[in-house]
């Protein structure tokens, strides 16, 4: 039983998530620090000295605040991160992955014909039975 627990353990897909999550609660760290410090003090200017960029429902209750920069914040926060992960590891392990097939010599995949291709393929095919489609009574 323990062999099997050390054996997932020890499988690269386990290894890899684990890393993965570690780089990615540390590059969150740095995001939430460059947000918190640089783009909701330029979202504050746009709001205005008083409140940020955001608005009372009812006058003089601040729970009744709401709060746009964060909406903001957090939108900018999760495009940076999701940008950081595309260009920093899916783009480069799908060019690893192209690479590896082609060294084994595996054809690039092509791309999937158009609907209009295959109208027009079939249209070609109908054309050459000599008929509309239609089963022809003999």
């Amino acid at each position: 039983m323990l062999k099997g627990f050390k054996d997932f353990i020890m499988r690269g897909n386990v290894i890899d998530l684990a890393v993965g999550v570690v780089i990615g609660s540390a590059f969150t760290a740095i995001v939430t620090a460059f947000s918190d410090n640089i783009i909701n003090p330029l979202i504050a200017v746009i709001g205005g000295t008083e409140f940020g960029f955001g608005f009372e429902l009812i006058k003089g209750n601040e729970a009744t605040f709401i709060n746009v920069g964060a909406l903001i914040t957090a939108i900018i926060n999760f495009l940076l991160i999701a940008a950081v992960v595309y260009f920093f590891i899916v783009a480069p392990m799908n060019k690893l992955d192209q690479l590896q097939k082609r060294r084994k010599g595996i054809a690039p995949e092509e791309s999937a014909p158009t609907e209009t291709e295959l109208l027009a393929e079939i249209r070609d095919l109908l054309s050459h039975q000599g008929g509309t489609g239609a089963h022809r009574a003999e």
